[in-house]
């Protein structure tokens, strides 16, 4: 049985949009604010609703960071495209989940400064961006049964493209995540291990029971074809995968390699604050041991610089894309390859 959220005053969030009624539906969640600019204004999140019949519902989040590009614009395109005949149940589509940062092109909100994913379950008496993980955990969430929330590596880092499930206390609800990461059918699959996970949307989904589906679909606060079309296809997957939509699964052009990060160890986090330089690609492999990055002191020539290995055998998933770095920035993600799956 799903966990529900405690019980709160109710949301000050509305919707324009009716979840229940059939048809294709386009409006807002509108949070009330007061500043200088607007003494009576609201904070307008964009919405689609598309529904027909039966069904289950899937819940599908850009924009929880306003730098990755790869899922906002993936699913803007896609809320123009999907059609209520395609569907046998209800997709709900939030391209700018943290409209607020996603106006200004940054990781974190533009009114209060809050990192939308380390701010749930929420509170409907607190900051913006906590009113806005609150809704999503106190009302989107429950009438929800899969989940997928689309991210990429934003303005600092790089990543190669992958779908991601999370080792679950309930193993049949990580199975069922497990094969909704490996059928979205981007590059690799992983098996994901977060820094400090409770106050993620992932978390908030997965304490309710529900599937969820995250991704890492490219970076350097951009989007290219290549990693478009991944996501474009991904979602179809998805939705296909979990009886949405009708079709066959579309496969990657090369065989899927699935991946582990078994814990903390696979972070390569900095200790000196200089000039990064990366020695290996993403994607490419590496051997516990290898230089796999030097930091150079800036304030001074000739002077060697500091060495960074890998502290197991995998393949580079993450990296950091500026090349300044500080203290206590993750630089390098190793992650273990477990098979590939073509």
């Amino acid at each position: 049985m799903s966990k529900q959220p405690g019980q709160q005053r109710p949301s000050p969030i509305s919707a324009t949009v009716d979840f229940d009624a059939e048809g294709v539906q386009h409006g807002f969640l509108k949070l009330p604010i007061s500043n200088d600019e607007s003494a009576w204004g609201a904070v307008m999140i964009p919405v689609t609703v598309v529904k027909r019949g039966e069904g289950p519902t899937a819940l599908l989040t850009g924009g929880n960071h306003g730098d990755e590009y790869e899922g906002i614009t993936a699913l803007q395109k896609l809320s123009s495209r999907l059609r209520a005949e395609d569907v046998q149940g209800r997709v709900i589509i939030v391209p700018m989940m943290n409209t607020p940062a996603c106006t200004v092109g940054r990781r974190t909100s533009s009114m209060d400064g809050g990192n939308l994913n380390r701010s749930f379950p929420g509170d409907p008496d607190g900051s913006v961006t906590e009113k806005i993980a609150d809704y999503f955990t106190r009302v989107l969430v429950p009438m929800s049964d899969v989940v997928l929330d689309l991210h990429s590596g934003g303005r600092t880092l790089d990543i190669i493209p992958f779908a991601a499930s999370h080792v679950l206390d309930d193993a049949d609800q990580q199975r069922r995540a497990l094969e909704g990461a490996k059928a979205f059918g981007a590059p690799y699959a992983i098996m994901m291990f977060e820094l400090d996970a409770e106050a993620l949307f992932d978390t908030a989904v997965e304490r309710q029971g529900k599937i969820f589906v995250a991704t890492e679909l490219g970076g350097g606060g951009t989007s290219t074809p290549e990693s478009l079309a991944i996501t474009e296809r991904g979602i179809d997957n998805f939705l296909v995968h979990y009886g949405l939509v009708e079709g066959e699964l579309q496969a990657p052009a090369e065989p899927q390699i699935y991946l582990d990060m078994p814990d903390a160890s696979c972070y390569v986090q900095s200790e000196h604050t200089g000039l990064l330089e990366l020695t290996v690609a993403l994607g490419d492999p590496v051997t516990e041991g290898q230089v796999i990055a030097r930091v150079y002191d800036m304030t001074r020539s000739g002077v060697a610089p500091i060495e960074y290995r890998a502290g197991r055998d995998g393949v580079l998933a993450a990296r950091r894309f500026p090349a300044s770095v500080n203290m206590g920035d993750t630089i390098a993600v190793i992650a273990e390859v477990v098979e590939s799956l073509g």
